[in-house]
């Protein structure tokens, strides 16, 4: 791994996602969310995976690279239009990245392991895309559930953790059963697995 350009890659990722207006409000503190995501992306990939790809490295702290940048409201408020949404999300993350691989002086086959993971092509048949599905639902779990769960009336949650569930490696599972999570969400992970 040449780290050198690693790090400048990931510093400028960093740079990006510090200018998120948004900002979440975490251990007595308001940090950019995003900036927020990508660093739980990399512990959570570091705590999973430590033998990591550079490629998978930086796809994971790159996962929601300026994702303020499309707003969801201007889609239509239906599945399909969540659908182009996170459809369009994927690519603009691939190709911001792709920026800043380029920059940094990766070459373009890098460049393009990288977007493709970041656009989770190959799911369930490339052990790298698979590895980054689980973190993003592991970060989910651990961090997002709680506060989404509020949003929703149990069926939908059940209905998502399944999907959730689906996506993941038995391995992301595995993990995502030993993480520290509140009773709530433990008994309705169990009521969705049932």
């Amino acid at each position: 791994m040449s780290q050198e350009k690693f790090h400048q890659a990931i510093q400028q990722i960093d740079q990006l996602n510090a200018q998120d207006p948004n900002t979440e409000h975490y251990k007595g503190n308001d940090y950019p969310k995003e900036l927020l995501y990508a660093q739980r992306m990399s512990e959570a990939l570091d705590r999973f995976e430590p033998q990591a790809k550079e490629s998978l490295k930086i796809a994971a702290r790159a996962q929601h690279i300026a994702r303020w940048k499309i707003d969801r409201q201007v889609y239509p408020m239906d599945r399909a239009g969540y659908l182009r949404w996170r459809t369009d999300l994927k690519k603009m993350h691939a190709e911001l990245t792709g920026s800043i691989l380029d920059k940094v002086g990766y070459d373009p086959e890098f460049i393009k392991e990288v977007g493709d993971l970041i656009q989770k092509k190959l799911l369930k048949k490339n052990n790298d895309t698979q590895t980054l599905e689980d973190v993003v639902c592991l970060v989910f779990l651990d961090y997002y559930f709680v506060d989404f769960s509020e949003k929703h009336t149990e069926e939908k949650l059940i209905s998502i953790l399944q999907k959730t569930w689906a996506k993941m490696s038995e391995k992301g599972q595995a993990a995502a059963l030993a993480l520290n999570l509140s009773t709530p969400t433990r008994a309705l992970i169990e009521k969705a697995l049932s």
